[in-house]
């Protein structure tokens, strides 16, 4: 039978876990809602936006000059280049599958690019991404810590969609890919690597030049139009990933403050047995006692 001390300071043990998980459980889900009411207002506009600009992808791809400037952006780049994948992960652990999620997706991703022979290289946002990089030998370009997800403003987001532009106009890499999770809903997020440079049109037929009607002129349009669509789709993946990664950090203390209620009555009821049977005990020697005066 097991020590009754013992039990206790496990009761008291396990009582003191579930306090501190059933915090970052509200902690999480307080944290949650407000990111994922700036992620889900935030959706359409980016859908918007990434559906017009690949749509007039295809008048592009007919007619550079229409587009100026940006023409760059929706051609391919160098063969010789490395791809680059911008790899969002988190800061800090505690949210159940989440991290090795992303980085299993990031993982496959790579290992398609060494299939075909292609050189790559990282741009890395959260500890936990860089640690899993630095473990696996990835080739890392930059490491932005600098950037803290939960504080993320549109003008960070923007200086590293031009960081990436800078590379990819100067020939320095082929293509960019953003690794990050999206965000589905409450219990659902997806792990995904989205294309981000070039810009290619969409599945199917895109408009002609003709149908594509822009005023005051494709150059001006286009020129302010392309920095803009870059800027948003990196700020709503970071959005996506900080909100997803909340929803499951939710998820995981939900889990270990229900497995540690689970626990703490599984061992009350051992302690309880425990006690009762040395009181039957310490009974008996007191009536056995009683009997041999």
């Amino acid at each position: 039978m097991a020590n009754i001390r013992d039990l206790r300071q496990r009761i008291t043990s396990v009582s003191n876990i579930q306090k501190i998980t059933g915090a970052m459980e509200m902690v999480a889900t307080t944290k949650l809602r407000r990111f994922q009411g700036h992620t889900v207002a935030a959706q359409p506009y980016t859908h918007n936006i990434e559906e017009m600009v690949r749509k007039l992808a295809g008048a592009v791809a007919s007619n550079p000059e229409a587009a100026g400037d940006a023409a760059p952006l929706f051609a391919p780049g160098s063969s010789e280049a490395p791809a680059a994948l911008l790899a969002i992960g988190s800061d800090r652990g505690l949210c159940g599958a989440y991290n090795s999620n992303i980085q299993r997706c990031l993982d496959e991703r790579i290992d398609a690019l060494k299939a075909e022979g292609r050189a790559y290289k990282l741009y890395v946002v959260g500890r936990k991404a860089i640690d899993h990089a630095t473990r696996s030998g990835h080739p890392v370009a930059a490491y932005l810590d600098q950037l803290n997800l939960e504080r993320i403003t549109f003008m960070e987001a923007a200086s590293v969609s031009a960081m990436l532009v800078a590379a990819f106009r100067a020939g320095e890499i082929s293509t960019v890919e953003i690794a990050f999770t999206k965000f589905r809903s409450m219990v659902k997020y997806d792990p995904q690597v989205a294309s981000f440079l070039p810009i290619t049109p969409p599945a199917g037929d895109g408009p002609r030049v003709g149908d594509a009607l822009l005023e005051p002129s494709g150059p001006q349009v286009l020129g302010r139009l392309i920095p803009r669509y870059l800027e948003t789709s990196v700020y709503h993946a970071m959005l996506e990933a900080i909100t997803s990664e909340y929803a499951s950090r939710r998820f995981a203390m939900k889990n270990a403050t229900d497995a540690a209620g689970d626990m703490k009555k599984e061992i009350t009821r051992v302690y309880n047995r425990a006690r009762q049977a040395k009181i039957t005990s310490e009974i008996s020697e007191i009536v056995s006692g009683a009997e041999a005066l």
